[in-house]
């Protein structure tokens, strides 16, 4: 077991998925297409809250959403439903998608009509974090029943994320979850992500959140 040096091999091989999403980026940026990689746990609210921004999102900017899932295609339904350009990707078993697989979701997509492309990851909190996937931004939901923990358990997915959406705020009455003790939390783990409450049943903080996005991709399609 002494020949073995599993810590290289892992380094060797996020190096080698850093560079391809490096790559991927600049591509994108020649084709004024910004990639947002949306993450979080499953049943936080995902597919919910893109539905809702595809809707704010209407006449001010083109949409394209790539489902992750290991199986099925509940999802993309739903946000076909919605107008959005849409297809799913199977992972096969993987709980994440790499550069090089959304690379291969881009070009199944196809991003010749599209300024906003989503990556809608697959849900859970650990190996999504870990693999550059290529985006421009990484946001991720937080849902009140969760917990406000949820940053210290899972440290990693908050210190990537460039704005994190705390959902399902209509039910904060009910759950033991102080939103301040929350952003604290986030915030020791990324003092500069941004922190949008937001309900997608309701609206609240839809506008703030869409605000949020359409500024960046203005700001990453100049030349």
């Amino acid at each position: 077991m002494n020949g073995f040096k599993v810590l290289q091999v892992k380094q060797s091989v996020f190096a080698d998925n850093d560079r391809r999403a490096e790559e991927l980026r600049q591509e994108l940026k020649k084709q004024r297409v910004f990639l947002l990689n949306l993450m979080s746990s499953p049943g936080a609210g995902k597919t919910t809250l893109l539905s809702r921004t595809i809707e704010a999102l209407d006449g001010k900017l083109k949409v394209g959403v790539m489902e992750a899932d290991i199986d099925s295609d509940v999802d993309a339904r739903t946000i076909e439903s919605f107008g959005a350009k849409v297809i799913q990707l199977h992972t096969g078993g993987m709980c994440h998608l790499d550069a090089d697989m959304t690379r291969q979701g881009l070009e199944a997509l196809g991003t010749g009509d599209v300024e906003l492309a989503v990556l809608e990851n697959v849900g859970n909190l650990v190996c999504p974090a870990e693999f550059d996937t290529g985006a421009v931004k990484n946001a991720m939901i937080l849902s009140v029943p969760e917990g406000d923990d949820k940053p210290l358990k899972y440290p990693l997915i908050f210190s990537v994320c460039d704005v994190v959406l705390i959902n399902k705020t209509d039910v904060l009455p009910y759950f033991d979850f102080d939103m301040e003790k929350c952003a604290a939390n986030i915030r020791m783990r990324n003092p500069k992500a941004k922190i949008i409450p937001v309900c997608a049943r309701t609206g609240e903080g839809i506008d703030a959140w869409v605000g949020w996005l359409c500024d960046e991709v203005t700001k990453w399609k100049k030349p």
